[in-house]
């Protein structure tokens, strides 16, 4: 499972948060007021390319910034 998109990085950056705050997917979900197939398909990678709102709304649910998701 080595693909090198940037992509995969945003859902490994987010799978590592999420896990540190020990939040479920579907509680993320709902903090960020996204819907759980968002938060999964961008923890997965199978949604390369998510919105800024998305991932804004990710950030703040986790209470981290847009670039701590991104790096």
């Amino acid at each position: 499972m080595s693909n090198n998109n940037p992509q995969s990085k945003i859902g490994k950056n987010l799978k590592k948060l999420r896990q540190e705050k020990g939040i479920s997917q579907d509680r993320l979900s709902k903090l960020a007021d996204l819907s759980l197939n968002t938060v999964v398909t961008v923890e997965s990678g199978a949604n390369p390319n998510p919105t800024i709102e998305t991932l804004t709304r990710i950030a703040k649910a986790l209470d981290v910034g847009v670039d701590d998701l991104i790096k």
